[in-house]
């Protein structure tokens, strides 16, 4: 299976000189985790997570309205092609411990798939648990 047959599309973007506090109300509005950060291209930059808002922003006494998109967001992402397996997307989630990609095509974000989208589908559902095994190896129960 294909990537391109499980991302979820559109995908829903912010560009790195917003507001903090915009990319929070667009993850609000669109019950996401994630936004891809885009640059007037549509060229991935960055993406700013839930996680990005509350510790590089909220916890280090930062106003989000007054914070740059691009003073918290995360650099180098791991991406995935659109032609590319499922199974590979996978593996690639497992081995950064990511849960979620943004899909490129010519450089550009088209889509996103994230472990979930990978656990729907039947054929997709062993390698989504492997890859969340790989992202949750870090995890300490106390």
């Amino acid at each position: 299976m294909k990537v391109r047959e499980l991302m979820t599309e559109p995908t829903v973007t912010i560009t790195q000189q917003e507001p903090v506090a915009a990319a929070a109300r667009l993850m609000t509005r669109h019950n996401l985790g994630a936004l891809p950060v885009c640059d007037d291209g549509g060229r991935l930059r960055g993406m700013i997570t839930d996680r990005d808002i509350v510790t590089r922003c909220v916890a280090a006494d930062l106003e989000p309205s007054d914070t740059r998109v691009r003073e918290i967001m995360s650099r180098g992402i791991t991406t995935c092609r659109a032609d590319e397996d499922a199974e590979t997307a996978a593996h690639a989630m497992g081995a950064d411990q990511v849960r979620r990609l943004p899909v490129l095509e010519d450089g550009r974000v088209i889509g996103m798939v994230s472990l979930c989208d990978l656990a729907r589908s039947a054929r997709c559902a062993m390698e989504a648990a492997d890859a969340l095994g790989e992202i949750s190896q870090n995890i300490v129960r106390r």
